[in-house]
């Protein structure tokens, strides 16, 4: 308690600058998986990208990120063991920030879609084990994590296979693929807002006092999946056949319709993520402002300031703009070849599986689904359509996240630890 009073200037200006470098590391990695399918199918560019990100992921993060979190990162760490060691608890979300930080860094230059929360668990964990003990850890949760290393990518990879069927089937199968295309294009921007609402309302809007009842909630998401249809419309109805490019491919003027409709699911999955994510990256850093302002005392919850959520917003809009075309790269070129059709599939598919799971109660990675939504679209036009040597490398980055960002977090626990005292 007295080292929290003695170095409290130093403590939260480490806490802002690994908790900005976190941010950074979100933005470079999970935005980038986020708007990576949309880059790499040609609808957006990079630019593009960077300013939608900017602009509906900060909105996302400030006016639906959650002003209340979660001190005791998702239940990973029982809370008894630390109710009473302030300074453990300090120095142990100082060190879990900037090992995610790392590895997140490290997992985005190398181009893999890794898992934030996945990085910020095992860092927690691994100060854990150093700080407390082995029995402090909830192992309990762990295997949940673990198991959402399965259900994540084949839940989101089935949800944009079935998507893929259909538009083959009502669009790409019929006799005149284009009018086929514009006459069903409203139908699935309607999901696209209507998914994406009903990922706001589930999980965004909790923390800002606005309970909706499930009626009502599909009730508001069907109406703003009609607004958002209407727009598309709009947009679509422009479109024109395009003889020359289909010279060279069959369906370019079809692809031609759904470049638009991309735009809806960039700005959605931005808004949606910063809403949802963003928090949950700051949480530590949050924890560590509490503790210190309450004078050491820890609660199971915490005020999360306005400056923060602004600290969040800035540092994903800077990591993805510094960083973030190397793992948008990976989703949208290196795993399989991906056209505005395919890249919507695989967007409204990763949408719909964080609504399917936020109302189960599923332990998914929001990372973990994108991928799979990729790779389902993929298989939809066979095997050979998927490199499997990139999809190896992406699921050995995902088991080596926990260790990692636990080894990690105990070398710099224990750094803290001797500088401090």
């Amino acid at each position: 308690m007295d080292l929290i009073i003695q170095h409290e200037t130093a403590i939260l200006t480490l806490a802002v600058l690994f908790g900005l470098y976190m941010t950074w590391g979100i933005g470079a990695n999970d935005v980038a998986n986020a708007m990576g399918t949309s880059v790499g199918s040609g609808a957006i560019t990079v630019r593009q990208a960077i300013i939608i990100a900017a602009i509906f992921e900060f909105v996302g993060a400030f006016l639906a990120g959650g002003h209340v979190t979660s001190t005791i990162r998702k239940g990973i760490i029982d809370p008894s063991y630390i109710a009473d060691d302030p300074t453990t608890l300090v120095l142990g979300m100082l060190a879990a920030l900037l090992a995610a930080g790392i590895w997140l860094m490290v997992a985005s230059m190398r181009g893999w879609p890794v898992s934030t929360t996945h990085s910020i668990v095992g860092a927690i964990v691994g100060f854990a084990i150093a700080g407390i003990g082995v029995e402090a850890v909830q192992w309990g949760k762990i295997g949940q994590i673990v198991a959402s290393w399965v259900v994540s990518p084949v839940l989101g990879g089935l949800i944009a296979y079935m998507l893929m069927m259909s538009i083959r089937r009502l669009i790409l199968n019929t006799e005149h693929p284009f009018l086929s295309a514009k006459r069903w294009a409203p139908a699935y921007i309607f999901l696209v807002g209507f998914v994406i609402s009903l990922v706001t309302l589930f999980k965004g809007l909790k923390h800002l006092n606005i309970n909706l009842s499930v009626p009502m909630s599909f009730i508001v998401a069907a109406a703003i999946g009609l607004l958002v249809a209407g727009a598309g419309w709009l947009l679509v109805r422009r479109v024109k056949i395009d003889l020359e490019a289909e010279r060279d491919f069959q369906f370019a003027s079809v692809e031609k319709v759904f470049a638009p409709m991309m735009l809806f699911t960039a700005a959605a999955m931005a808004f949606a993520h910063g809403s949802n994510d963003v928090a949950n990256g700051i949480g530590p850093l949050a924890a560590v402002v509490g503790i210190v302002q309450s004078g050491g005392e820890v609660t199971q919850q915490a005020a999360l300031p306005n400056w923060i959520l602004i600290l969040g917003g800035v540092g994903i809009v800077v990591g993805l703009s510094t960083m973030g075309y190397r793992v948008m790269k990976t989703i949208g070129t290196s795993i399989t070849a991906l056209t505005p059709s395919r890249a919507f599939c695989a967007t409204l598919a990763a949408a719909s599986t964080v609504v399917l799971a936020s109302r189960t109660g599923m332990p998914v990675s929001t990372t973990h689904i994108a991928v799979g939504a990729v790779i389902g679209v993929g298989l939809a036009r066979g095997v050979g359509a998927i490199d499997l040597r990139v999809i190896g490398g992406i699921v050995v980055s995902w088991l080596v996240t926990l260790p990692i960002g636990g080894v990690l977090a105990a070398l710099i626990f224990f750094t803290l630890k001797g500088m401090f005292t």
